[in-house]
């Protein structure tokens, strides 16, 4: 049984980890792909860093309720089989629903730009380039997503 558990346990380690989006500046959907962007020019005027929560895809949660129903059906006999069955799948489930929001949450970076027409601007993307007060970025906006780019 014990194989059996590390078995699941694995599979909803790989489920949660492709589940993971990236949310950086310098990676596309394949549905951004050959898609116009606007391009608008702007000076850094602050960085801050933010976490950006995980996701919350239900995947967490269904796998660790197989594996907390799996390890509760382990234990126990007769009516308290199935008793300690439906708490380990109840427990599993919002186990595996934190594990998933925590095992996809990443650091990020709020940029702060002010655009060359005079506007303030604040973008919030994975923290994968860095950015400095000052510096000369390209916005870009297109599909319903904007990013900062150097």
């Amino acid at each position: 049984m014990k194989n059996t558990q590390v078995l699941i346990a694995l599979c909803m380690v790989g489920l949660l980890s492709a589940c993971a989006s990236s949310k950086s500046g310098d990676v596309y959907t394949r549905e951004q792909t050959r898609q116009a962007q606007t391009v608008k020019m702007g000076v850094v005027e602050s960085v801050r860093q933010v976490k950006i929560e995980g996701t919350k895809s239900g995947v967490g949660t269904g796998a660790g309720a197989v594996v907390g129903g799996v390890a509760g059906n382990t234990m126990g006999g007769g009516k308290g089989r199935i008793l300690t069955t439906v708490v380990g799948a109840v427990a599993g489930g919002l186990a595996g629903s934190a594990a998933e929001e925590g095992l996809t949450r990443t650091d990020g970076i709020e940029i702060t730009v002010k655009l060359d027409s005079g506007n303030m601007i604040a973008i919030v993307q994975e923290a994968t380039e860095e950015f400095h007060p000052g510096d000369r970025v390209r916005v870009l906006e297109g599909g319903g997503t904007t990013r900062v780019s150097h």
